[in-house]
């Protein structure tokens, strides 16, 4: 009885060494010798590309703020950013979906959980829309609609190509050049067949920044 017992003493501790230190540490090695950037969380010197943020405050001046950056999915826009006259209907109660720490406020995210028959969802809409309207944007469904998780970085080419003319009037580039660095950094569809044709909004903005206008 007393070997059955050595053993398993034995056998529980190799197994806390090997799957409880050993595993782990090669498993962080081996990400950080390979895919450095990603196991660091994919952050740039603006913030993760994994994570979507609120472009809409972004101050342009002579022009209404964020119209000078192209914008995300509306997961920290108009009633969901909990700022101004929508104070209190961010369903995570802060202004933004962004769950990493930003101006020294944890964020979070959450979904609103609206069904289509929702009034308030139809509410929600049309304010989305008169937003993206007086910016001189005919936006797109997915730029009057959350995403299922709050914190999608990307929208789609047609997103993009939509919020251009608000792009370039607020920066002065002109349309063709910003179609253009649209198309350069649209990346398709995973392994060929997955998802759709999607742009990182970070990394577009980040590029934005480096062009100057013509």
């Amino acid at each position: 009885m007393l070997t059955q017992l050595r053993r398993s003493a034995i056998f529980c501790v190799v197994c806390l060494v090997l799957f409880g230190l050993v595993f782990p540490l090669a498993g962080v090695g081996v990400s950080q010798l390979f895919f450095k950037h990603q196991a660091d969380g994919s952050v740039t010197a603006n913030g993760s590309t994994l994570i979507g943020q609120d472009w809409s405050q972004t101050k342009c001046p002579g022009h209404l703020a964020g119209s000078c950056v192209f914008q995300g999915r509306p997961d920290a826009l108009g009633p969901y950013s909990d700022t101004g006259k929508y104070k209190g209907d961010s369903p995570v109660g802060h202004p933004g979906d962004n769950p990493l720490v930003a101006n020294g406020v944890a964020g979070g995210s959450g979904a609103t959980n609206l069904g289509p028959r929702s009034a308030l969802l139809k509410t929600n809409t049309s304010a989305l829309i008169a937003y993206w309207k007086a910016r001189g944007v005919t936006p797109t469904s997915d730029l009057v609609t959350t995403s299922g998780s709050g914190l999608d970085p990307d929208i789609t080419p047609q997103d993009a190509y939509a919020e251009i003319p608000m792009v370039s009037r607020a920066t002065g580039i002109s349309a063709s050049r910003l179609h253009a660095l649209v198309d350069q950094q649209a990346q398709g569809m995973q392994l060929g067949f997955l998802g759709s044709p999607y742009v990182n909004v970070l990394q577009l903005n980040e590029a934005l920044a480096k062009l100057a206008p013509a």
